[in-house]
């Protein structure tokens, strides 16, 4: 009967070691189904987030045209060469922070567009799941030996 308890622990220890590794399988299947839709959302928010990117980068060239064009109008109707001296340097100075707001929105999309990734580090469970076989499996090892 003494020699009956090792082997009914190492058959223990099998079907505990299936079970895990069957849970294990479950978990993985699981977190591709849940990593597969998240990938899903994050395209379409990406999607989403491009084309108002689009819009709003077409709104401020539109804005930049129309005031570059009133200011030049406004200089040359009241005589000035809208292409020389501070003439210029107003349409320059439009151009400037019309390119400055365009920068600034570039970046916040793209810090929207990287918040939306997922972490390379999230755990899908199935490392912890090996350790915990490992760990009932040399239980066993140790049983037997002892």
């Amino acid at each position: 009967m003494a020699q009956l308890a090792p082997i009914a622990t190492l058959v223990g220890t099998g079907a505990s070691l299936y079970g895990t590794v069957r849970q294990g399988q479950a978990q993985a299947a699981q977190a591709k189904a849940q990593q597969q839709q998240e990938a899903e959302g994050l395209a379409l928010r990406q999607q989403q987030l491009a084309v108002q990117q689009e819009s709003e980068a077409r709104a401020r060239a539109d804005r930049l045209e129309r005031t570059t064009a009133a200011t030049r109008a406004r200089l040359a109707a009241s005589g000035v060469n809208p292409d020389q001296g501070s003439a210029a340097a107003i349409t320059t100075g439009l151009e400037r922070d019309a390119a400055e707001a365009a920068a600034d929105s570039n970046e916040q999309f793209a810090t929207r567009m990287a918040a939306g990734r997922s972490s390379l580090l999230n755990a899908d469970g199935s490392l912890t799941t090996w350790l915990r076989a490992g760990n009932g499996f040399s239980g066993a090892l140790r049983s037997l030996l002892e």
